[in-house]
């Protein structure tokens, strides 16, 4: 089992041997954690999770219901995994051909959330605090803050540290009434320039 013991899994859960998973982290129904992954601290993965083998998964992540997060995908600190998102590890799979020698990386950095049923094409970056929305293919890299919707996805917008769509002043500059935040967009790439 896990290297750890101050984290809750169901009964109905399965966790290999050689698993790391961090202290106050849930494991709900019908998941199963495979060999060599490594999960941080406060993370929640609803019913029929599957995670590995050889992934990395950064701390206060959350994966809702029926996710499988393959090797060659890796989350940052709080991503957010909305239900039945999928994810792949092969451009061209093919039943009668292994090509695991061929995983491409695909990296979730801090922050970001995919949308219910949305698929993330192998390979491809995901910037901080990037939002995918509900059902997009996302099938290129994502830029930090970047709203993105469809098939495949297109940048829509802009979009806060809270998830909240930015509107710019004639200055080019967005405040979030949320937290009071404040963006900037410089070169077509949004810089957080007043961030508690």
């Amino acid at each position: 089992m896990s290297s750890s013991s101050n984290f809750y899994l169901h009964p109905s859960s399965f966790v290999d041997d050689e698993v790391i998973i961090g202290a106050n982290t849930k494991i709900w129904h019908f998941s199963h954690i495979l060999s060599g992954s490594v999960i941080g601290l406060n993370c929640s993965f609803g019913q029929n999770c599957v995670v590995g083998p050889k992934v990395k998964i950064g701390n206060g992540v959350k994966v809702q219901n029926n996710v499988s997060i393959y090797e060659g995908v890796e989350c940052e600190d709080d991503v957010f995994l909305g239900p039945s998102c999928v994810f792949t590890n092969v451009t061209n799979p093919r039943a009668f051909i292994v090509r695991r020698d061929e995983f491409k990386l695909t990296l979730l950095k801090k922050g970001s959330s995919v949308g219910a049923n949305a698929t993330i094409i192998c390979g491809v970056t995901i910037g901080e605090y990037a939002l995918i929305g509900s059902g997009a293919v996302v099938n290129r890299d994502v830029k930090p803050y970047a709203l993105m919707a469809g098939v495949p996805a297109r940048q829509i917008g802009w979009v806060s540290r809270a998830g909240n769509t930015l509107k710019f002043d004639e200055n080019g500059i967005a405040e979030d009434s949320f937290d009071n935040s404040k963006y900037k967009l410089e070169n077509d790439n949004l810089i957080a320039i007043a961030v508690l």
